[in-house]
């Protein structure tokens, strides 16, 4: 699908384009175009590309491959971008990675992704509701879409700070083999927001330090406050890595000391029960039997008697020094 927003001189009023007018617009630099392609047929989208805005086979070729990680090409007369989008499946602890190629161009703005991106969605909302950022150009449309982008990286974070959360109640209520998949999860989606910020976060910097002729000078403010935004993040996605490392040790060790517990209770069953296995097994010898078959029936002496007494104590008194020793 491709649509199209043409803004015409100082008109409040947003256009939708066609792409036979695409060339009559640009020649005006007074004029503003945006146009997107979502899951657009990359024959077609190409074609567009070389032969309306004369973007340059390279970056074309880039753009049109989702195997790169965010950066920004200056190709002079228009920059080429890389962003990232994503999102978070708590259904299945995974991180997912939109990619957003950007063509901004002293008049125009090309936008270029396979799949839905809701923060430029949000932006292409605004941009018809609202004319105070196309006011101000067309980079500053470039900031509205990063904005909105950066701020699905914070809903992100926040959910996955939420799910860590969760995990780590689960640790302590019931750990079971599943929460080690779900922290192991938990850290590769931490990861792979750590790689998608790092770049981000430098792409950003640059548009805000360096020198590019189609980003106004006044504009780079904007995108040092994408850029003040994207550190913080990182610095989070940081010290989520490490909470999800913590839960993985708590697991570890709360599963250590509930061992540690039945090797104790297992330790003292035995060691209760083990007195009467050597005195039944001493007096059970055949070599008893004879004496007692002569001398006296079992169940009626006080031999019998003071076994049984034998038996019973020797575990209790164990079991009082073991209390006393605080072994239990």
């Amino acid at each position: 699908m491709i649509r199209s927003l043409y803004f015409e001189n100082e008109k409040s009023e947003p256009t939708p384009a066609v792409v036979e007018d695409y060339l009559k617009i640009l020649e005006n630099p007074n004029n503003m175009l945006w146009v997107d392609f979502s899951g657009e047929d990359p024959a077609h989208t190409e074609k567009i590309m070389r032969d309306i805005f004369a973007f340059h086979p390279l970056a074309i070729d880039d753009a049109l491959r989702e195997t790169h990680v965010p950066k920004v090409d200056d190709w002079e007369g228009y920059l080429y971008l890389v962003l990232h989008d994503i999102s978070f499946d708590r259904a299945a602890s995974e991180l997912e990675t939109n990619e957003l190629d950007v063509f901004l161009g002293p008049n125009f703005l090309v936008t270029y992704h396979e799949l839905p991106v809701h923060g430029l969605e949000r932006a292409w909302q605004t941009c018809l509701k609202s004319d105070r950022h196309r006011r101000k150009g067309v980079d500053h449309l470039l900031y509205l879409v990063s904005d909105e982008i950066v701020a699905d990286f914070m809903v992100t974070v926040d959910l996955m700070d939420e799910e860590i959360e969760q995990v780590e109640n689960l640790v302590f209520d019931k750990p079971s083999p599943d929460i080690v998949q779900k922290i192991f999860k938990l850290k590769r989606s931490t990861l792979h927001l750590r790689r998608s910020l790092s770049p981000l976060r430098e792409v950003f910097n640059k548009l805000a330090r360096d020198d590019y002729s189609v980003i106004d000078e006044k504009d780079q403010i904007y995108f040092r406050d994408v850029y003040d935004h994207l550190v913080r993040l990182h610095d989070l996605s940081e010290s989520l890595r490490d909470v999800a490392s913590g839960a993985l040790d708590t697991y570890l060790s709360v599963i250590n000391n509930r061992m540690n517990e039945v090797m104790k209770t297992l330790t003292v069953v035995t060691s209760l029960f083990m007195p009467i296995s050597f005195l039944s097994g001493f007096f059970g010898m055949n070599y008893f039997q004879p004496v007692a078959a002569a001398l006296m029936p079992w169940t009626h002496t006080p031999s019998f008697i003071g076994a049984m007494i034998v038996f019973i104590g020797t575990p209790v008194a164990m079991l009082a020094w073991m209390r006393r020793r605080g072994w239990i």
